[in-house]
């Protein structure tokens, strides 16, 4: 690929490839198929939780993931990519595949998950924030309006639901949010450079030795009792969030660009609440439908706004 074509934003990619907008199109229902994964992703983690200590639970899910992600490498006889790329990948490695899984499972030895999905909704703002620095991009003010508007509801329904006060979950949930848009914006960044699960599948494989050595270590610190919602809960993030999800995910965000693919997150916390109250069993705030309402619309008008 040229300069040039590497500068192209991906939309433009879509339009001039097919001469209409299929594309496009694909890539939001590739991105929103990602964040229905991700929705899964804290009351998975609440179950695996019922049998593996937090430590246990991050590195097993990573050591199964990379282990599922060479399988379809080798599989589809991938070649190893280009010197050029394994920083980056080691990015997305450090922010998807171990920071954000080890950060907000310690948070959720602490917080709700429903507490935890609504402070993690400022994830598609910081995402959004770290694309344009990293790829000097500039969205529209109209984006960015919608995309702070959206970001405030989340903030607020957080201090509402929490009483005003940040507990310490929130300092693992915050780090997390860091760490995590770090890993997007650069695997969205690849993902236009190679197929989106070429990505995210070399990043698990890059993390491969040190989360099976963090394993091996976790496992002879921290006890394992097995129960039938432990192993499903390990199985989906491992599987259905870490691998599928983040697959799919790198694929919308290379289709439609990386500012308005995070928007759709926005969604994110609300449907984890969904899940939190008919999987766990957790009470519904009375505040999260018109938290609904007002993220729902600051969605639309990201997906509308030039970026």
């Amino acid at each position: 690929m040229t300069a040039q074509n590497s500068a192209t934003s991906p939309s433009t990619i879509a339009v001039t490839a097919t001469g209409t907008r299929p594309a496009v199109n694909s890539g939001t229902l590739l991105a929103a198929l990602g964040v229905i994964c991700f929705s899964l992703t804290f009351p998975s983690t609440v179950w695996g939780l019922e049998s593996f200590g937090p430590w246990s639970l991050v590195a097993v899910r990573s050591v199964l993931a990379a282990l599922i992600a060479g399988a379809f490498l080798l599989a589809g006889r991938v070649p190893l990519p280009e010197r050029r790329h394994w920083a980056g990948l080691a990015v997305v490695g450090g922010g998807v595949v171990v920071g954000f899984p080890l950060l907000t499972t310690l948070a959720l030895q602490t917080s709700t998950t429903s507490h935890a999905a609504v402070v993690v909704g400022l994830l598609p703002l910081t995402t959004a924030t770290f694309a344009a620095i990293r790829t000097g991009r500039r969205p529209s003010r109209t984006f960015w309006i919608a995309a702070v508007s959206g970001a405030v509801v989340v903030l607020a329904f957080t201090l509402q639901q929490s009483g005003g006060a940040l507990s310490t979950g929130d300092l693992y949930l915050f780090g997390a949010l860091l760490v995590c848009a770090a890993g997007y914006t650069e695997g969205g960044r690849l993902a236009k450079l190679m197929p989106g699960w070429h990505v995210i599948g070399w990043a698990l494989v890059l993390c491969l030795p040190l989360m099976a050595a963090a394993a091996v270590v976790a496992l002879a610190h921290e006890p394992v009792h097995f129960t039938a919602h432990g192993v499903i809960g390990l199985v989906w993030v491992a599987a259905g969030s870490t691998f599928f999800g983040l697959y799919v995910w790198y694929r919308g965000m290379a289709a439609i660009g990386i500012p308005r693919a995070s928007q759709l997150q926005l969604a994110q916390p609300l449907m984890t609440l969904v899940w939190s109250v008919t999987v766990l069993g957790e009470d519904l705030a009375p505040a999260a439908p018109l938290a609904a309402v007002g993220v729902l619309v600051c969605i639309a008008v990201t997906q509308r706004a030039k970026s």
